[in-house]
């Protein structure tokens, strides 16, 4: 990350450090959620048995982003409804 100006105090300076980190970790977990989504809708459409097993995994995935805030709380409902809507749907 380029910053467009350098900060000129020391708490700038380690404020922007722990800003990097931060955005560093949160995209490490929204990339971990939205890579389980779509794996889970992949295989929910073509093995519903181990879809239901990716259930589980989803679920966490997304209770987990949604409690260090990197989604709001209703999102991963949202998700978590559409998903097993899904499997329902597949597994009939």
């Amino acid at each position: 990350m380029i910053l467009s100006a350098m900060p000129n105090t020391k708490s700038a300076i380690k404020a922007s450090r722990q800003s990097i980190k931060r955005r560093a970790r949160n995209l490490a977990k929204q990339r971990g959620y939205k890579d389980a989504v779509k794996e889970f809708r992949k295989t929910a459409a073509t093995s519903p048995k181990s879809a239901a097993e990716m259930m589980v995994k989803l679920q966490q995935k997304l209770d987990k982003a949604a409690k260090a805030g990197v989604i709001k709380k209703n999102k991963a409902a949202r998700l978590k409804s559409n998903a097993a809507k899904l499997l329902a749907k597949s597994s009939k």
